[in-house]
């Protein structure tokens, strides 16, 4: 892996752009990322940028969370990059975990993930990097002006939903604004015990249509602390989809049902209606 420079338009000697090869698991025609490392305010950051063939400063951006046993690459970001940026013309935006990917601790995935948790500010320091990544791509005004979305399952909805929420946080320096959001595998109990009161809390500062995934034998997260999370979402706009198997056994139809989604309320095309037969 090399450093190949820097991006003009960013500030200056923030972002270095990196030669390296595709992720393995990518499709044949997935379009090409743009891997990257910037100095944010508490570390450094790694990431991955996806952009069209064609964009302009308010072009929809989805930004792409990862769960703790993966990377920036996780399968279905691959996918989901496929369809948003190629079909859609939307910018992505992917940024490893806090020790995970080029910023990996020991073996990485759950075990660092689980050290990781114990550290004070774990997840404020996340919401600070996704800050950092969107304000330093962006910096010149050629991206980031238009409608932002966010996915993220497991690790990040543990994540996603402080992000989501993170305007309320008053230490950051700047706010995003979400437009419609994916996210799920993840509840209050179980793996989450720890931080479960956080979320529950952030979630009822979030006000942006939600589409929220269940499993229902998922074996790190309770049906209870499921649905006490999505409970706790103040969003009046979300729905619920719920699925049998384990924590990593998402139907490959709720990929494409998310990409939908995002597609529909980042482009405005989505009409809102409740439908009750019995009353008509």
């Amino acid at each position: 892996m090399t450093v190949e420079g820097t991006l003009e338009g960013t500030l200056a000697g923030t972002v270095e752009w990196l030669s390296s090869p595709p992720p393995v698991d990518a499709p044949v025609d997935h379009p090409a990322p743009r891997d990257f490392t910037l100095q944010g305010q508490v570390r450094r950051i790694t990431g991955a940028l996806w952009l069209p063939a064609k964009y302009a400063a308010d072009t929809p951006m989805v930004l792409l969370g990862h769960g703790a046993s993966g990377d920036r690459y996780q399968a279905p970001i691959p996918h989901l990059c496929k369809r948003l940026v190629s079909e859609s013309g939307f910018v992505c935006l992917a940024l490893d975990g806090p020790v995970h990917g080029l910023r990996q601790v020991g073996p990485g995935g759950r075990v660092a993930f689980a050290e990781e948790m114990q550290r004070d500010g774990w997840i404020d320091d996340m919401v600070t990097d996704w800050h950092d990544a969107f304000h330093a791509l962006t910096a010149d005004g050629s991206l980031g002006q238009g409608p932002l979305g966010y996915f993220g399952l497991s690790m990040g909805t543990l994540f996603g939903v402080p992000l989501l929420a993170s305007k309320l946080a008053s230490k950051l320096a700047s706010e995003l604004t979400f437009s419609a959001a994916v996210i799920g595998l993840c509840g209050v109990s179980g793996a989450a015990q720890s931080v479960g009161q956080r979320l529950a809390q952030d979630a009822g500062h979030i006000n942006c249509p939600l589409l929220f995934l269940m499993q229902l034998e998922d074996e790190l997260f309770p049906r209870d602390g499921y649905l006490a999370l999505f409970d706790a979402l103040a969003a009046e706009d979300k729905r619920l989809h719920a699925n049998p198997g384990l924590h990593p056994e998402v139907p490959a139809e709720e990929v494409a049902a998310s990409c939908h989604f995002l597609q529909r309320y980042l482009t405005g095309t989505v009409e809102r209606r409740i439908v009750n037969p019995l009353a008509e």
